[in-house]
C-alpha cells in the first residue's frame, strides 16, 4: 500500500478512537466540563498532561529546530522540561489545594478583585490563542502532505475533530482523549527512532545511537555531521552561535512559561487530592522524558540523512517524497547556477534549497526509506500531538469566557445548565478563531509556541508565585505587574517579528536578548512593578493573609465552595 492509503488508515483509526473516548466520557455537569469532576487518577492525569504538553512544537517542530540549529537548539530541551520542576515544587500542590477551576479564578479570589480576574482572563485568552495557532498550523502541515489536501482543508478537518470532543466532553472528554493521544504520539515518535538508530548507529536505543558511530565508516555520527556541515559551509553542528545571555534568557522564559501556562496548570485541578497533583507531575515528567531524550537523536538522524540525500544531487533524480513536499510549498528549489544539481550550502547567496524546519520529523521516515506504514504512523502521531494541546488550550479559552467572565463577573445567578451551554458555545467560538489562526499563522510552529511561553512567563508566573508565597501582595500590585509584564513582552515580539523584521538581529536586540527570551525580562518587570506598587497601596485584607497561610500548610481549604 502507498503512503496515502496507510495515512488514511492510521489517521482514521486514531480519530475513531478519540471520538469513541469522547462519547464515553462526555461531560454531564460544569464540574465535569471544567475539571473532569476532580476524579482523574494521577497516572492518567500524568499521561494526559504529557499529551497536553507535547504539542505540535514538541512532536513536529522541536527535532526540526535542533536539526537546523544544532547545539543552539538545546535551549528548547532545557527550558521545556525544566519548567516541570517548578510546577512540581512551587505550583501544582498549592493550586490544587486552593481548589479553583481556572487560573483567572485563582487570581480573582486571591487578589479579591474582579478587575484582576478580568486582566487574568485577557492574558489567558491572549496566551492560549497565540499557542493554539501553532497547533492548528501543525495540523494543516500534516494533512497537506500526507492526505494531499490544501492546508486550509486540513485545518478545517482538525477543527471538526477538536470541536467534537472539546465541546461535547469538556475537560473530562479531553482528559481521557489525551490519554489515548499520548499512546498514539509516543508510539509514532519512537518507532521510526528505533529504525533510524539501528540504520545509522547499529544500536536499537536512539539515546545511545545519538552518541554512536556509523557502522560502515566507524565515524561518530556527530563528527560526521560536523564534517558535512563544514564541507557545505554551515556552522559546525556541535558549535553554539547564540550568546550566553540569550541562551539563559530563552531557557528561563521557557521554564517559567511552562510553569505559567494556563492549560498545563488547569490539569492539576482534575485529581482528587493535593498529593495526587504532585504525583501527576512526576508521571508527566517520566512520560515527557521518553520523547524529549529521543528528540536530539532524531534531529541528528534527520539532518544526516537530509544532507546525504539532497546536497549536490541532481534535481531531476530526486525521489517522490521531495516533489510531494514541494507541492506543499514547504520545500522550494531554485536552480541559480543552471547546472541542475541541488546546491544546498550555508551561503545564502549561493544556496538553492529552502526547507521549512517543521517538516523534518514528518519527512524523516520517507527520506530514510522506512516502510510506508511508518510514514502513516508518524502522520497520525503528529496530529495526535497537535490536537491534544489544541483541545486543552481551547478549554482554557472556553472556561475563561463562560466561568470567569460570565459566571463570576457578568451573570453570577446563571444556572449550571446555562453555564454549561455557554461553555460549549465559547469552545465552539474558540475553535473557529483557532482555525483561522492555523490558516494564517504568524510564524513557524516552535517559534509561535516560544512566544506563547514568553507571554505566560511575563503574566501568570509572577502573580501565581506572589499569590501563593507572599501575604502582603495586593490587588493593585498584581494587576499592575500583569499588565506591565505582558505589554512589554508582546510589544517586543510584535515589533521585531512583525513590524520591523529587518531589525530582528542580535545587534538590535536589547542586551542581545532575542524575542524568544524577552519573556524573562517581562517576568522580572512584572515582579518589580508588583512589589513597588504594593508598597504604596493598601495591604490586602486579613482574610486574604490567612488564606495564603492556609494554602501552604497541611489540611484542607475551602474557596468558592470547592475543597
Amino acid at each position: 500500500m502507498d503512503v496515502r492509503l496507510w495515512t488514511f488508515i492510521m489517521v482514521g483509526i486514531s480519530f475513531a478512537l478519540y471520538i469513541g473516548v469522547a462519547i464515553w466520557s462526555r461531560a454531564g455537569s460544569t464540574r465535569d466540563f471544567y475539571v473532569a469532576g476532580t476524579g482523574v487518577s494521577p497516572l492518567a492525569n500524568g499521561m494526559a498532561t504529557a499529551a497536553d504538553w507535547m504539542s505540535a512544537a514538541s512532536f513536529i517542530s522541536m527535532a526540526g529546530l535542533i536539526s537546523f540549529m544544532g547545539y543552539d537548539g538545546s535551549v528548547y530541551l532545557m527550558g521545556w522540561t525544566g519548567g516541570y520542576v517548578l510546577l512540581a515544587m512551587l505550583l501544582a500542590p498549592y493550586l490544587r489545594k486552593f481548589g479553583a477551576y481556572t487560573v483567572p479564578e485563582f487570581v480573582g479570589q486571591r487578589y479579591y478583585s474582579q478587575v484582576a480576574r478580568v486582566v487574568a482572563v485577557a492574558c489567558a485568552i491572549f496566551v492560549s490563542f497565540t499557542y493554539v495557532s501553532g497547533q492548528m498550523r501543525g495540523v494543516g502541515i500534516v494533512f497537506s502532505r500526507f492526505l494531499e489536501v490544501d492546508v486550509t482543508v486540513g485545518v478545517v478537518i482538525g477543527m471538526g475533530i477538536v470541536f467534537f470532543y472539546a465541546v461535547l466532553g469538556g475537560m473530562k472528554g479531553i482528559t481521557y482523549t489525551q490519554v489515548a493521544q499520548y499512546c498514539v504520539l509516543i508510539f509514532a515518535y519512537m518507532v521510526p527512532a528505533f529504525f533510524l538508530a539501528i540504520m545509522l548507529s547499529g544500536t536499537f536505543i536512539p539515546q545511545l545511537g545519538f552518541g554512536g558511530a556509523d557502522p560502515a565508516s566507524g565515524v561518530f555520527l556527530l563528527d560526521k555531521l560536523d564534517g558535512l556541515h563544514q564541507e557545505l559551509g554551515f556552522t559546525p553542528y556541535t558549535d553554539g552561535t547564540k550568546s550566553m545571555i540569550d541562551v539563559f534568557f530563552i531557557t528561563a522564559a521557557l521554564m517559567v512559561g511552562t510553569a505559567g501556562l494556563p492549560h498545563v496548570i488547569i490539569r492539576f485541578y482534575t485529581v482528587p487530592k493535593v498529593r495526587d497533583a504532585r504525583i501527576s507531575v512526576g508521571w508527566a515528567l517520566l512520560f515527557i522524558a521518553i520523547l524529549y531524550t529521543t528528540a536530539p537523536a532524531v534531529a541528528v538522524f534527520a539532518r544526516t540523512n537530509l544532507l546525504d540525500t539532497v546536497a549536490g544531487q541532481p534535481y531531476a533524480e530526486m525521489p517522490e517524497w521531495f516533489s510531494k513536499w514541494e507541492d506543499t510549498g514547504l520545500i522550494t528549489y531554485e536552480d541559480k547556477n543552471g547546472d541542475g544539481n541541488i546546491q544546498y550550502v550555508g551561503d545564502a547567496a549561493e544556496n538553492e534549497l529552502t526547507i521549512d524546519r517543521d517538516i523534518m520529523v514528518l519527512a524523516n521516515p520517507e527520506i530514510s526509506r522506512l516502510p510506508n506504514w511508518v510514514v502513516g504512523l508518524v502522520a497520525a502521531g503528529g496530529l495526535a500531538a497537535a490536537l491534544s494541546t489544541a483541545a486543552g488550550l481551547l478549554l482554557v479559552i472556553s472556561s475563561a469566557i463562560s466561568h470567569d467572565l460570565l459566571k463570576r463577573a457578568w451573570k453570577p445567578d446563571i444556572s449550571e445548565k446555562g453555564e454549561l451551554l455557554a461553555a460549549r458555545i465559547s469552545a465552539a467560538f474558540a475553535v473557529v478563531v483557532a482555525g483561522l489562526l492555523g490558516i494564517y499563522p504568524p510564524g513557524f510552529v516552535a517559534q509561535i509556541v516560544a512566544f506563547a511561553f514568553g507571554l505566560a512567563a511575563s503574566s501568570f508566573f509572577p502573580v501565581i508565585i506572589l499569590g501563593t508565597f507572599t501575604r502582603t501582595m495586593n490587588r493593585e500590585g498584581a494587576i499592575a505587574g500583569m499588565l506591565s509584564g505582558i505589554t512589554l513582552t508582546a510589544a517586543y515580539i510584535i515589533y521585531f517579528r512583525f513590524v520591523n523584521p529587518a531589525a530582528d538581529s542580535p545587534e538590535n536586540w536589547w542586551f542581545g536578548i532575542s524575542p524568544e527570551g524577552i519573556g524573562t525580562v517581562g517576568m522580572l518587570l512584572n515582579f518589580a512593578v508588583a512589589f513597588t506598587v504594593s508598597k504604596f497601596t493598601p495591604s490586602p485584607p486579613e482574610s486574604v493573609r490567612e488564606l495564603v497561610d492556609r494554602i501552604r500548610v497541611p489540611g484542607t481549604i475551602q474557596t468558592g465552595g470547592r475543597p
